[in-house]
């Protein structure tokens, strides 16, 4: 554990070093094609540095923050796009906006405040996910007695629940250390009524948004110019669907060090398909939704039976639950021995 935590620190320092370089460096040569080509040797690096950590969360969660969020946001920079424009007033708001997914929460209106629909997490409601968590830990260990479909919707519920407390934890690390409040990451996507809002309003907020600026949009404008607006726009939906789930065979990549099998990809691939044909439906047929309560259970059954058929397989056959778990068990021990025997 030790050992893989200074692993983890040189990683991260050269990863700040790297940024430092594009902050002092690359933001003085003007925007375009100069500065991308100032800008790609750390968007290799931080394609590699991931290889040097094994601990199946460190490595997978610095993927997400280097390879995938700061890379993107980086390439967004090198045209003067993104939350990394304008530039930051310091370098570790500068670093934090480009390796994290986070958002500074603006000042609202009275009005804005009030309609608003995704307000940060309330206490109580982390606690309940906390201690869930926790349960969901103890719980694998009789799940050679449990029903098979039961064990893979804990998993399921695994990685939710694990996303999520992720990610709101360094949410609020970060938003210590600047000072600001910052926009929930996850909106309750298990109250989506759709495959569209599931995806743009619910999961993973800040990465929907870096796929949004990085992808979508520009595949959008690249289509509007031969086809409708309309098209261009479902167009851009699958491009960003695909990227994703590249993005996330890089992940799996880095956590299991096996060639991909592209089920993932092909799990994001068929959510687009999906979400894009729920778009042309609301568009033409000007369907209207049944019940908020049916159309949810319709969104979830959808994402929990593709995400056994697509998702977990890969996972599965690699234990990577497994070891998910040892090292969630791992880090409770080594917390307890470091913060409460230590000071005991």
């Amino acid at each position: 554990m030790e050992e893989e935590l200074r692993n983890l620190s040189k990683v991260w320092i050269y990863a700040f070093i790297s940024i430092s370089y594009c902050y002092f460096i690359s933001s003085k040569i003007s925007k375009g094609v100069l500065r991308l080509l100032s800008i790609i040797p750390v968007c290799i690096l931080f394609l590699v540095l991931p290889l040097f950590l094994y601990s199946l969360h460190f490595s997978g969660s610095s993927t997400l923050f280097l390879s995938w969020l700061a890379n993107f946001n980086l390439l967004l920079f090198a045209f003067d796009q993104g939350p990394l424009c304008p530039l930051p007033s310091n370098l570790c708001r500068f670093f934090c906006f480009a390796c994290f997914p986070i958002k500074v929460r603006q000042k609202q209106s009275p009005n804005e405040i009030k309609n608003r629909k995704n307000d940060p997490m309330p206490r109580w409601v982390l606690a309940v996910k906390v201690l869930v968590f926790g349960v969901l830990l103890h719980v694998y260990e009789y799940k050679d007695v449990l029903p098979r479909f039961v064990v893979l919707a804990l998993y399921c519920l695994h990685i939710y629940l694990e996303a999520e407390l992720v990610l709101v934890f360094v949410g609020a690390v970060v938003s210590t250390l600047l000072g600001c409040d910052i926009e929930p990451v996850f909106n309750e996507p298990y109250l989506a009524t759709s495959l569209q809002d599931f995806w743009s309003r619910r999961w993973n907020l800040m990465v929907s948004a870096v796929l949004r600026s990085a992808v979508h949009i520009p595949v959008k404008r690249l289509f509007a110019r031969f086809f409708s607006p309309n098209t261009a726009v479902l167009v851009g939906v699958m491009a960003s669907f695909l990227v994703s789930g590249l993005m996330h065979e890089l992940i799996y990549f880095y956590a299991i060090r096996l060639p991909p099998t592209w089920e993932v990809t092909c799990f994001f691939v068929l959510h687009g398909v999906a979400t894009t044909t729920e778009i042309v439906v609301k568009r033409t047929l000007r369907w209207r939704p049944p019940h908020r309560a049916v159309s949810g259970l319709m969104v979830m059954g959808f994402v929990s039976v593709t995400g056994v058929w697509l998702f977990l397989p890969q996972l599965l056959r690699n234990n990577v639950h497994e070891r998910a778990t040892s090292e969630c068990l791992l880090v409770i021990e080594f917390a307890k021995h470091k913060f409460f025997i230590s000071s005991s």
